[in-house]
Parts: structure tokens; sequence; C-alpha cells
């Protein structure tokens, strides 16, 4: 293995323009650390594809990296695809997105492969469903989703509109190994090869997008009585605010506030430290404004629209903030209910499908209503996995993730905000016509079910010193796992890492579970250098377990 800096001074000549042969340089010069950051590895093409800070080096989102991606993308489609190959390619408002999205169709026209590009920014949601409408045979999203501003990132998705999984996963990545020189790239035209065409994508596809995702709602009578309903909404200066507003406003709500300020798409995120809306701080503009206009709803997307966060009044007539966890638990609640009353559970092929650190209420939830429940490891891609395995035999109803991902329907296969905003808002319109909040709805699918309690606490190890800390923390679990948690005594481990014992792929994930019935997950975070902590408590005395677990594993 060639020592960091042996590669940067290999990036002072080679392919590589002048400015960033400066960069280079200045970092040699200046900050020896941020150097061996810079190139101490090269940046993972993981399973889901690219996410990092911007800037050059090898473990950097930048041009070169990119465009080394695009290509190994590229050949693995021309070694493995027959016909005609195509593949659609969106963006958000992130630093360099738009460069990032142009240089992966310009390498992947230079490769005789058509690019249908989106003409402005899109959500990755409508990425997904642009891919099975044009029928292409693979998707980019550049996007670093809800991390701060120095990331950026790009998703691959395949044919079926789902991000890649096994096997097609591996072979692109190792495709996408073997390219460790610029000069391999095509950046440019080749010398007697034809170009395939770059088409754009705009308004036809935004409303081929909307009309779909709108025919999904199951209550348009309740909309209709509370048209009026105050909805604040806030993009976090993503792309939502291409699509949102309006989705809400086709099913029928009126009454759609903005935050201006936050509505501006600039990928420096101005107003918030990180466009999170899992974080109570990126929600503060919209629940003030909530407040100032006597709304009784929020809706936050992240930077590419896939997410959704959102805020309710309780009964003390204060804006909450709800997690994940309890926005899908009232939510497939609502959807089953109306699917049960509206005659779509009698043929038995409805399911549902969770990632196995969303609450387990959702499963208990799918118990009582007879339908089938699947348990997927986190992300949303194997969601869209089984959504795929099942065409033709079962219907998927609705799915979720604890971290503010959730879908319905099968028009897009990922995540969807818009999705989710506008069955919110309808839940709400639909329980106010049983005389309650979406608090008091969430209360009573409690007082029916338990009350269960669930918190993420992550914990943030940089560099190549913390990649090496967080690998130690999972290796010292597996080695000593604990004999109790929360004082109950130890009952089992789950270790993903035995697919052979899980029937799941292969994943570096623990969960403990106590006698009592309460879990703990631990597993590194794919996309930032975190490891993560997932808590879970069911009874009256959840609360207090929560915080026994953290003081337990967060020292």
């Amino acid at each position: 293995m060639k020592d960091y800096k042996d590669v940067a001074k290999s990036w002072l000549e080679g392919s590589f323009d002048e400015q960033t042969k400066a960069e280079v340089k200045h970092l040699m010069e200046t900050d020896p650390v941020g150097l061996e950051d810079a190139f101490y590895r090269n940046l993972e093409f993981g399973t889901g594809g690219l996410r990092g800070t911007m800037g050059v080096g090898t473990n950097r989102m930048n041009k070169y990296t990119v465009g080394m991606a695009t290509q190994g993308l590229a050949n693995y489609i021309k070694q493995h695809v027959k016909g005609e190959k195509s593949v659609c390619i969106s963006y958000d408002a992130r630093n360099n997105s738009e460069l990032f999205a142009q240089i992966s169709a310009d390498v992947l026209s230079n490769n005789g492969i058509k690019v249908y590009l989106f003409e402005g920014l899109r959500p990755t949601p409508e990425l997904s469903y642009s891919i099975r409408v044009k029928k292409a045979t693979a998707g980019i999203m550049v996007t670093a989703s809800h991390n701060p501003k120095e990331y950026n990132g790009y998703k691959v998705f395949w044919e079926d509109g789902g991000q890649i999984t096994a096997p097609v996963d591996k072979d692109i990545v190792a495709e996408v190994a073997k390219i460790e020189d610029p000069a391999d790239v095509r950046f440019n035209p080749v010398p007697g090869e034809p170009k395939a065409p770059i088409e754009m994508m705009g308004k036809e596809m935004d409303e081929c997008y909307l009309r779909d995702i709108t025919s999904l709602t199951l209550t348009p009578e309740a909309v209709k009585k509370h048209a009026d309903m105050k909805i604040v909404y806030t993009p976090l200066h993503g792309c939502g605010v291409k699509l949102m507003p309006e989705a809400l406003r086709r099913v029928g709500f009126k009454n759609i506030i903005h935050v201006p300020e936050q509505d501006i798409n600039d990928g420096n995120f101005p107003t918030v430290v990180s466009p999170n809306p899992e974080e109570p701080a990126a929600m503060a503009m919209a629940l003030k404004k909530a407040d100032e206009t006597g709304a009784d709803l929020v809706l936050a997307t992240d930077p590419d629209a896939d997410r959704l966060g959102i805020a309710v009044r309780n009964d003390e007539g204060k804006m909450v903030q709800l997690t994940g966890n309890q926005t899908w638990s009232f939510l497939t609640y609502y959807i089953l209910t109306r699917w049960k009353e509206l005659g779509k559970l009698a043929d038995g092929k409805g399911y549902v499908v969770k990632t196995i650190v969303t609450s387990e209420l959702i499963a208990a939830i799918c118990e009582s209503f007879g339908v089938k429940c699947y348990n997927v490891l986190t992300g949303f891609k194997y969601i869209a996995e089984v959504v795929k395995r099942n065409e033709g035999k079962g219907v998927f109803i609705c799915g979720g993730e604890e971290s503010y991902g959730f879908n319905l329907g099968e028009f897009v296969r990922d995540k969807c905000a818009q999705v989710a905003g506008i069955m919110v808002a309808e839940c709400a319109a639909w329980a106010a016509e049983q005389g309650m909040t979406l608090w008091q709805l969430l209360q009573k699918v409690y007082k029916e079910y338990g009350l269960y309690v669930e918190k993420m606490v992550y914990i943030v190890r940089k560099g190549k010193s913390g990649a090496e800390e967080i690998q130690k923390i999972m290796a010292d679990y597996r080695a000593t796992p604990p004999a109790q948690i929360a004082g109950s005594p130890l009952a089992k481990v789950i270790d993903y890492n035995k697919p052979e014992e899980t029937g799941l792929p292969k994943s570096n994930v623990l969960q403990f579970f106590n006698q009592a019935g309460d879990v703990v997950s631990v597993r590194p975070s794919g996309t930032e250098p975190k490891i993560k902590f997932y808590f879970g408590a069911k009874g009256d005395d959840a609360p207090a377990k929560i915080e026994a677990l953290k003081a337990q594993f967060i020292s």
C-alpha cells in the first residue's frame, strides 16, 4: 500500500488540472493532518455509491473521484447490459452538485450510454420514479442527503428504481476499484467513437410524478373538509421546494405557509448548522413560524427531499417534534385502518416493511391487522429490494425507517418525503374528523399497543484514527457483550455479520436484547464518521429505561 504522501505527490503530476495541483501543494505546506486525511485511502465506493467531504484528494468528493466512479459504472453497464443502455441523473442544491451531475452525464455519454438529465435540481424520489418511466438501466443522484454542507455524495440506482443491492452492487464496486488513474476516465469524447445523446427532463416528468403520487391518497373527503388546515413547510434550502407545496395543493390543501428564508436553494445552508430535519435546531425557524401563524402541523424535508420531519401540537398547545418512529407508527396505523375500511386488506396480499432498528411498535400494529411485516437491514434500498422481490405476488402497502424515511405504494422505490408529506397531512385531516389531533392519535396508538420509546445517539470519530476506534468498539462488543442491559440480564445477541444465522445480507450491526424485551442496536454509519446506538424500550417505565441504556453505553 502506497504511503499517503507518495499518493499526494502523484497528484502534483499526472492528469490533474493546475488548480487541483495548487491545492494539493497548499495542503502539503500548511496542513499535514488534512493532507493525510485527504490521501490516506480512496474514497470508498460503497454498496450505495460515494459520500464524503468535498476537496482535493483520493478520500474526497471532487471531479476526479466522481469521474472515476462514473467510468467504473459505465464499464459495468457496457459489460453486463445488453441492448439500449441509459442512465437517469438528478442532483440537489449542494455546492458542486450540478457540476458533478454534468461530469457524470458527460462521462456516460462519452462511453456511448444515453443520459436523461434533469434540467434543474429534483428530489431523489423523483429520480427513482424517472428510472422506471424511462425504462433506464440505472440512475445517479448527486446528493449527500442530510449531511452538513462540507459533504456531497453520489447514489447509484438500478433499473427497478431502487438503490443497487447484491450482487450488482459488489460487481459495480469492483469495476470502480479498477479505475486508478483519471487518464482512464472518458471526461472528453473519444476520437472516432460516437457520443450518446444527453436528453433533458423537466416539467413533463414532474407532472407524471405528481399525478401518480397524489393518486395514493385514501381519504379525500376529509381533506376537502379541512382544506384550510394551516401547514408550515420548509425545504431547509433543498429541492423539496420544487414539488412538496405543489403536491400538498394537488391533494386539496390550500393553506401552505412557507419559511421564506429557507425556500432559497443554497448549498451553504445559511440558516442551519446541519440541514437535517432530525435535528431540533434545523426545525427552529419552522416551529417559530407555526407559533406566529397558529399552524398545528410542520413539515420539513432534507436537501434531496427524501426524508420528512414533522412537528405537531401536544395537549398543552406546544409544538413538539416527533421522531421517525413516532410518525411512521401513527401513519402505519392510519393507512392500515383505511385499507381495512376500504376492503383493500381482504385478499391478504398487502405487506409492510421496516428496518431492524425501527420501532417494534410498527410490527405490533401490523400483527393486529393481520398484515405481514418484513424486517430488513438499515437502508431503504433493502425495503425496495423486498418490493422488487414481491412484484406480482404481493402488494406493498408502506414501509419506513427510523431515520425519517417512509414510502407508500410502488411508484417510487426509495423513501419519498413528498408521499410521506401528503399522507401525514391527510392523516391530520382524518384525525380531525375523529375529533383528534395527530398528537392525540399517537397517544391512542400507545394506549392500544403499549408505550414504545426509542432513541438514537451517535458518537463522532473523524479521520483515520476515528475509523480505527469505531472498528475497535465493534470488535470489543463482539468479543465481550454486556452481561445485562438496563439491569435486566442479556437474553440474546444478533450479529448481522453472520448472514448464515440472520438470513439477511452481511452487515456490521450488533443487537443486544435483555429479558425485559429492551433492545440496543450498534452500528457504524455507512455515510458519516459516526458510530450509532439505537435504544428501544417498551412499557410505562420506557423513558427511564432509555436513560439507563444511554448511561450504560455512551460514556
